[in-house]
Order: C-alpha cells, then sequence, then structure tokens
C-alpha cells in the first residue's frame, strides 16, 4: 500500500474587501449560525492543511473583534483597495516567508458551501494528478478554491494589480486538474446574493 507524503500546505482566506455593492462587510454575514469568515477558517483548519492566514483589509477591527482567529494567522494589506491579487500576493509572500510552504491553496470568505472535504479533496487530487494547479468548476468557469504549487509562486508575485489569479489558471490548463464543485457559483455580493442565500437555508 502506497503511504503518499502529503506537500506542506498553506491556505490563504482572502477577506480584506470592503464589500462595496452590499455595503457592508460581507466577511461577518450570518449563515446558519456562523460568520461567513468563521465558516471558511473552521474548514481551513479542519482540513489537510499545514497553515493557514487570513488577509484582511477593509473593516479589519470589526473583523477581529467578532471573529476568533486562534487557529489562522491575520495579514493585513493596506492596499486591499487595489483588489484581490494584491491581497493575495500579501498573502503568499507571508506564506512563503513565515512557513515555507510546498504549495498555496486560495480561499474566499463568501463561499459558503466550501467544506472540509472539497479543500481535501482539492489537496488530495493534486497529490494524485501531481498537476500544478488544482481548481474548481462551477457554471462555465474555473475558480476558487484553487491550489497552485510553488512552480507558480512567482508568477502569482508577477500578476498585475487588477489581475486576478484565474489568469495563472487560464495560463497553464495543461498542468490543471479540475473538481467539480457546483455549490461554488453561490458567493455574496449583494443583498440580493444574502437573501437568495438564506432563502436557501430555510
Amino acid at each position: 500500500m502506497t503511504k503518499f507524503i502529503y506537500p506542506k500546505t498553506g491556505i490563504i482566506i482572502l477577506a480584506a474587501g470592503n464589500s462595496s455593492r452590499l455595503g457592508r462587510a460581507k466577511q461577518l454575514l450570518d449563515f446558519e449560525g456562523e460568520k461567513l469568515l468563521q465558516i471558511a477558517i473552521d474548514m481551513a483548519e479542519d482540513s489537510l492543511s499545514n497553515a493557514n492566514m487570513v488577509v484582511l483589509g477593509a473593516y479589519k477591527d470589526e473583523i477581529k473583534k467578532s471573529i476568533d482567529f486562534q487557529t489562522s494567522e491575520i495579514i493585513i494589506n493596506e492596499n486591499w483597495s487595489a483588489g484581490l491579487s494584491s491581497s493575495m500576493k500579501v498573502g503568499l509572500s507571508a506564506m512563503i516567508e513565515n512557513h515555507a510552504v510546498d504549495q498555496i491553496l486560495i480561499m474566499l470568505s463568501d463561499q459558503p458551501f466550501v467544506n472540509k472535504e472539497l479543500l481535501d479533496l482539492i489537496i488530495n487530487t493534486q497529490l494524485e494528478s501531481g498537476k500544478g494547479i488544482v481548481a474548481c468548476r462551477y457554471g462555465d468557469t474555473l475558480g476558487v478554491p484553487v491550489l497552485y504549487t510553488k512552480k507558480y509562486f512567482e508568477e502569482l508575485m508577477q500578476l498585475k494589480e487588477k489581475e486576478g489569479a484565474k489568469k495563472v489558471i487560464f495560463n497553464h490548463l495543461d498542468d490543471c486538474e479540475i473538481v467539480d464543485f457546483d455549490q461554488g457559483k453561490t458567493d455574496i455580493d449583494t443583498q440580493e446574493d444574502y437573501d437568495d442565500l438564506l432563502g436557501k437555508k430555510a
């Protein structure tokens, strides 16, 4: 029986945005008795990851008062308004420096159906496939949660401010394994999205 040696995996949860279309911190919205960001942190902690990090920016003080960060490191992106790739690069730099990871798994704070099983599936899929990227498929796109091995760290760090990490996926589709995650299309950008989420819960 083959015994796998897991690469060192760091999970980076991007939670720095100001939720401009919602008008308040979506990281702190309640779903099934928990804040959305707390759900993400708890799932990361329960997974096969070796280190977990949350990137905060807007609402950082409000979020720190409301979320239990005992199992996650907090990194502040003072330049959060530059976009998601800015927060990703801040997190990646800290993850490399503080934890010397072999790969990173990027999560958002507003995909409430991401769970431990999905995160472990992504990590195991990389191990079994040997691919440098494992991305989730939902709707007609590929996206987060997404895993990148360290061969792509430099390319991720070179992304321009308005470019998302998704660009690296599509640059290397031949080195990308896909995990189906239909519920990944549920994220919270507007009050209508949140109302829809609560409707799905009922």
